[in-house]
């Protein structure tokens, strides 16, 4: 499926499949590594579900999420009245 990327909704795609080797290694489609920037030496979160899969997630991506979280939650537990507003 090399170079056959499918545009979805909302900023998603295919880019291909994967088949994963005898040392348990897959190799993200070269689409996908350009789409995200990806470079040899980036560190991946890797995600699991048991009803939905697997996810790779970039780990400074994630990390910027998780901040942005914590950010939220501080803002509402210094302030318990601002929850209620929402």
């Amino acid at each position: 499926m090399a170079g056959k990327m499918i545009e979805g909704p909302d900023g998603r795609y295919i880019v291909g499949t994967v088949k994963i080797g005898e040392k348990g290694q897959i190799v993200i489609p070269k689409d996908a590594r350009d789409l995200l920037g990806l470079q040899p030496g980036d560190t991946l979160l890797v995600l699991v579900d048991r009803k939905q899969g697997i996810a790779l997630v970039d780990n400074e991506r994630f990390r910027n999420f998780a901040t942005g979280v914590l950010a939220v939650q501080e803002e509402a537990s210094a302030d318990p009245g601002r929850e209620k507003d929402r």
